[in-house]
């Protein structure tokens, strides 16, 4: 459930916070832009993974076949390959994904 939604696009979300940080967007506030293109972002640490776009730095890479990744997310995301691990399960039928993402367009 997503309770907390913007009041200008409508966009939901699942915490306060995130909503307090996507507003940002609307209002322009502590907006952080990358100097190589321009795009802006509300947090620091957005426009760090971001960068690595430029940078191809991909600091995290993967024990089983090293492959590398430019976020830590996708590294996990990524092992569940080697793993086997599908943790996000549907309601109605039970079968089982390896990313949230997956099971909510299912």
């Amino acid at each position: 459930e997503k309770p907390f939604s913007c009041a200008d696009c409508g966009q939901s979300f699942t915490q306060h916070s995130n909503l307090i940080n996507h507003h940002r967007m609307h209002t322009g506030k502590k907006l952080i832009t990358c100097v190589e293109c321009g795009k802006s972002f509300t947090q620091r640490s957005d426009l760090i993974n971001h960068h690595r776009i430029h940078t191809g730095e991909k600091p995290f890479s993967c024990a089983d076949c090293g492959q590398s990744f430019t976020q830590r997310s996708n590294l996990i995301a990524h092992h569940r390959i080697h793993s086997g691990e599908r943790p996000f399960s549907c309601a109605v039928c039970g079968k089982s994904f390896t990313q949230r993402s997956v099971l909510t367009k299912h």
